[in-house]
Order: C-alpha cells, then structure tokens, then sequence
C-alpha cells in the first residue's frame, strides 16, 4: 500500500495534462457529495447544541453553551462525521469504480494504448479530491454552526443571540479553522489513497470488489480516529486556545 501511494503522489504531476478528467471528476464529487455531508454535519451540530445545553444546565452555565459547540464543530464531532461521510460515501465509491474497471480489464486497455492508469484514473481523482474537499468542508461547518444557533437560540431559547455568538466565536480563532481544514484533508487524503488501493488492486471478481470495499472501510474508520487523534494533540495539546482565566 505504500508504494502505490508513492506511485499516486509521484503521479500527480503528470496528471494535470488531464485537467478535463480532473474538472470532471471534481464536479461529481460536489455534486455527489456535498449534500450528504452537510445534511450530517447540521445534524451533528442540533446534537452537539442538544447535549452542550442540557449538559450546563446541571451546573446553571447555559451562557456557556457556545463553548461546547466551538470545540465540538471545529475540533472534534465536525472532522470525524467529515470523516465518516467521506469514506461511505466517497471512499466505498472509488473502490467499486476502480474495481470494476480492474476486473473489467480496463486498467490494460489503457496501458496498452499508452495511456498511464495511475496518472488518468487514480492521480485525476486524488487532485479532485484535493479541490473539492476544502470547499465542501467550509459549507458543511457553516451548516453545523447554523444548526447550532437553531437549537440554543431558537429552539431551547436558554441563551440570547448575541450572548451564544460572544461565546461561541470567542472560542474561535482563524488559526483554529485552518488546523481544522488540515485535520479533514489528512483525513481525506487518507481515505481516498486506502480506497484507490483497494480498488486497484481488487482481484476475484464482483466478490473481490465486494471485499475489497469492506476492507477499505474497516481501515479508514481505523485511520480516521488515528489522524484526528493524533492531530487534536498535535494542534492543541499544548496550546488549546481557550481565552478563559484572569
């Protein structure tokens, strides 16, 4: 697996003579993707704004809900649901794509008529993922932070507009958004390198495909807890950003 990522990477270069392909494969992800994501990333907000509410309550801290719904959107529940939706979605997707052009003998075709497999079919759409996926994530966290509004102001109507959003932004900083937007294209570039793999190198027909599709999934939900894990230390383990104390 690693040397077919060393392969991928070292393939992007040559990819980009295939800018349509790139182009096209870009607007099937938006299209295919972007509604699936932020449809989750609103629900995960309204439980985050849920939970963060009644859990204060206990404590009389309700003032202090955007607290909960800054970490929870930008740190933690936002990037992994990403994550999630990502790897159904995206990554089972590209393992049966590839899969069966594999089994399918397509990936051949194309060599034997001098055409690179690794630089139109699996560099193409690394690079597609690599344009979309910033894009997608920005629309999908506004989502989450409106459902989290929704539900604190509008629905439990415990805390004020604007003393949710004094809260809720003051926990917020760009460098925050910018470690978060890294968080989700690791993840991404992850899920979508694992499930190249599996694709291209699928074997035994529509039950290889099959297979290699649940070893893909199984392997990125691993790799996703790693990546965000890893990186929630890396980026706010020794400064956690929390304007709070005297």
């Amino acid at each position: 697996m690693a040397a077919f990522c060393g392969r991928t990477l070292a393939s992007v270069p040559g990819s980009f003579r295939y800018s349509s392909e790139i182009l096209r494969q870009a607007g099937l992800l938006i299209t295919g993707t972007l509604a699936v994501v932020v449809l989750m990333e609103f629900v995960v907000g309204m439980m985050c704004a849920t939970e963060a509410n009644y859990v204060l309550r206990g404590y009389g801290a309700t003032a202090y809900s955007g607290v909960f719904t800054s970490f929870c959107g930008i740190r933690e529940m936002g990037p992994y649901m990403w994550g999630y939706i990502i790897a159904a979605k995206v990554g089972c997707g590209l393992v049966a794509e590839l899969g069966s052009m594999r089994i399918n003998n397509e990936f051949d075709a194309m060599e034997s008529l001098g055409i690179s497999s690794m630089k139109y079919v699996v560099a193409t759409r690394l690079v597609a993922a690599w344009l979309t996926f910033p894009f997608i994530y920005i629309v999908a966290l506004a989502m989450h932070n409106v459902a989290n509004y929704l539900v604190i102001v509008e629905q439990i109507k415990e805390v004020s507009q604007g003393g949710w959003e004094g809260v809720h932004w003051a926990f917020i900083s760009g460098a925050d958004i910018l470690f978060s937007e890294i968080k989700i294209m690791t993840m991404g570039t992850a899920i979508v390198l694992v499930a190249m793999y599996y694709g291209y190198t699928a074997r035994g027909g529509p039950v290889g495909v099959g297979t290699a599709t649940a070893r893909s999934m199984i392997l990125n939900l691993v790799l996703i807890h790693i990546i965000g894990s890893v990186l929630t230390m890396v980026f706010w383990g020794l400064n956690p950003n929390t304007p709070v104390g005297g």
